[in-house]
């Protein structure tokens, strides 16, 4: 049969690039997509469209034609829309980190980029005091954030917020037991309350479902951190913190309680708390000042088989590694720098927080460890 002549007239070069071309076609259908790639292109569609925008977003500059920046847009948030879940991950929940600093240790920036979660719906905030300590803090902070964030991108976090604090520390010296002198402990928690409230206000921004308040001291945590905490799917969440050591004793590395501010009342510490003055406050962990609290930190079963999701319900949190939802920042719960019901910071939070209705809760059997010193 002879040929039709559009057929006779084809060149045999154009059927052969024809054939390329689909089979280049399918294979670009059918093939893989990198994660990498799906990565940048999900992070550039979901960044900010204006350096204005809440510091929860990466916002990449951009130059618009004829030198002329585009007018700041009108922002539309339906806050019904937002969610703080058990499962923060799958419904792509972002998360905003918060640390007041005064010291750099290099163990809580390996430990922090450890976290599985997604780095993508991490956004980090710290603010440093103006002090010689807090100067070099920024500095090694500065330059441990220019090598992740020009890193590969699955590694890079949304957004880093750094804050220099805009008032002097009541103490100079960080050293932990001039830290934690008894008679320190007012004034220098009254000043960590004014510095996690500054953070807090300016970093909070419209999408944050979760707030992570985790101290610049705690080294170790399971790298599962968040994913742990936001599964319980409770407003108000904290690890027991412990330390490392070497125990003389036994010759070996031990672990020993650390943070003994997350406790429940009892009736004789409500009794001495209704006979205090307007402006005293309760403290833990001195020997002098007995509050016959149950304490979280006691409570804990240290054995490999424990149960790391027991929890416990709780009237004062600590905040070396605390879990809230934003919704509770959002209602108003904020650090106390004054006396609250005779506590301040954090467990001066966690009454404000139950006084707008909402519970606390303690992991007394999973653990996350400060530094050493």
């Amino acid at each position: 049969m002879a040929l039709s002549r559009s057929l006779r007239r084809t060149n045999p070069i154009t059927i052969v690039l024809a054939g390329l071309l689909a089979i280049g076609f399918l294979f670009f259908i059918f093939s893989p997509t990198s994660t990498a790639a799906f990565t940048s292109q999900e992070r550039h569609d979901d960044a900010a469209q204006n350096p204005l925008s809440p510091p929860t977003k990466p916002f990449h500059k951009s130059q618009a034609a004829g030198n002329k920046r585009a007018p700041p847009p009108v922002v539309h948030y339906n806050m019904n829309n937002l969610t703080s879940s058990r499962d923060a991950a799958q419904n792509r929940e972002r998360i905003l980190v918060l640390t007041p600093l005064s010291r750099f240790y290099s163990g809580y920036w390996e430990n922090l980029n450890k976290f599985t979660y997604p780095h993508q719906y991490i956004s980090l905030g710290f603010i440093i005091p103006k002090t010689r300590e807090g100067n070099a803090a920024y500095s090694a902070l500065q330059s441990a954030i220019t090598k992740v964030q020009s890193g590969p991108i699955d590694d890079r976090f949304a957004s880093i917020t750094i804050l220099r604090q805009d008032f002097p520390p009541p103490i100079q010296s960080q050293d932990e037991k001039e830290r934690h002198k008894l008679e320190n402990q007012k004034i220098r928690r009254e000043s960590m309350s004014r510095a996690r409230n500054s953070l807090l206000f300016t970093t909070l921004g419209p999408a944050t479902s979760w707030v992570l308040w985790l101290d610049a001291d705690i080294v170790e945590t399971p790298p599962t951190l968040i994913e742990d905490m936001t599964s319980h799917d409770k407003a108000v969440l904290v690890a027991n913190c412990y330390q490392r050591f070497f125990n003389p004793d036994t010759k070996e590395m031990d672990i020993r309680p650390y943070d003994y501010n997350s406790w429940t009342d009892t009736p004789r510490s409500l009794d001495i708390a209704n006979s205090m003055g307007r402006d005293e406050i309760m403290l833990e962990g001195y020997g002098e000042l007995p509050t016959y609290r149950n304490l979280m930190a006691l409570s804990a079963d240290r054995s490999p088989e424990r149960n790391t999701r027991e929890i416990m319900e709780l009237d004062g949190v600590g905040g070396t590694a605390l879990m809230v939802k934003a919704a509770v920042h959002r209602d108003g719960a904020m650090f106390p720098p004054f006396p609250f019901y005779h506590l301040v910071e954090s467990e001066g939070f966690a009454k404000m927080a139950r006084r707008l209705g909402w519970k606390c809760y303690g992991l007394p059997n999973y653990f996350v460890y400060h530094y050493n010193e």
